[in-house]
C-alpha cells in the first residue's frame, strides 16, 4: 500500500466507517469545548478487520516518512491497541525478527502510585527508536504528557504520528505541534480536519457551526472548500 496514492482512500476510510460524526446537539470534548462534530476512532479499534486495515495505512505512512522504528508506542489508552497491532505486524516484516529483537510495550491508562517508573507507567517498556502514536490530536495535552514521561525515562522518540489532527489551539493560544518541536519532536498527521470535511457533503448549518468553532479555537481561521 503506497501512501501517496492511498491518502484519499484513507480519508474515504474515515468517512465510510463513521470516524467523523455530527450529533444533533454539540458534544463536550475532553478539552471542555462544545463541538458540532466529533472524531472517534474507537469503533475502528474495536473491529479486527478494520483495525487490520488501519494498521496497514499506518505502516504505509511510516514508510512514506522513511522512518525505521524499532517500536511503536500508543498514547494510553486511545492508541494502545493500534500501536500493539502495528508493532506486531511491523516486527514480523523485519529481517531481524527473532527472540529479543523487538519489545511489545503498553502504557497504563493510570500510573501506579508505587514501584519503579518503568513499572508504574508501562506494561512492557518501549525500547530502541520509538514512534509515538496518537489517534485524535486536539489540544495535544495527553500527547505532550506521554512524550514527557517517555523522554524523562530516556526513551528515544524518533517521530510522533497522529491519525487525525483537529488543528486546534489551546486556551493560551499555543499549538501542540510547536510545543512538541521545542522538545525535539516532529508531529506528522495522517489526516486533518480540513482534509476530511472538504470531502464531505455538509449541510449549510453544520458548515457554519464548524467555521465559527474554528474562528474561536482553530490553528487558523478557514472556510471549507465545499462551502
Amino acid at each position: 500500500m503506497n501512501w501517496v496514492s492511498n491518502k484519499r482512500n484513507f480519508i474515504d476510510f474515515i468517512i465510510e466507517n463513521n470516524v467523523i460524526g455530527f450529533p444533533e446537539k454539540p458534544i463536550i470534548l475532553k478539552s471542555g469545548r462544545a463541538s458540532a462534530f466529533y472524531i472517534n476512532w474507537r469503533t475502528v479499534a474495536e473491529d479486527v478487520f478494520l483495525l487490520d486495515q488501519l494498521t496497514d495505512y499506518l505502516i504505509s505512512f511510516i514508510k512514506y516518512l522513511k522512518l525505521e522504528p524499532d517500536c511503536f508506542y500508543g498514547v494510553p489508552e486511545g492508541a494502545t491497541k493500534l500501536a500493539i497491532i502495528t508493532q506486531f505486524k511491523w516486527a514480523k516484516s523485519q529481517s531481524n525478527y527473532e527472540a529479543g529483537a523487538f519489545s511489545l510495550p503498553m502504557g497504563r491508562g493510570k500510573a501506579k502510585d508505587h514501584g519503579a517508573p518503568k513499572d508504574r507507567f508501562f506494561l512492557g517498556f518501549p525500547k530502541g527508536d520509538v514512534v509515538l502514536i496518537e489517534d485524535v490530536s486536539t489540544t495535544g495535552q495527553s500527547l505532550i504528557k506521554t512524550a514527557e514521561v517517555l523522554q524523562d525515562l530516556d526513551v528515544k522518540i524518533i517521530s510522533v504520528v497522529g491519525l487525525t489532527n483537529r488543528e486546534e489551539i489551546s486556551e493560551d493560544g499555543t499549538y501542540f505541534e510547536d510545543i512538541l518541536l521545542k522538545k525535539g519532536l516532529k508531529y506528522h498527521a495522517m489526516s486533518n480536519i480540513t482534509d476530511i470535511l472538504s470531502h464531505m457533503n455538509l449541510n449549510p448549518k453544520i458548515k457554519r457551526l464548524i467555521e465559527i468553532y474554528y474562528r474561536n479555537y482553530g490553528k487558523r481561521e478557514f472556510k471549507l472548500n465545499n462551502s
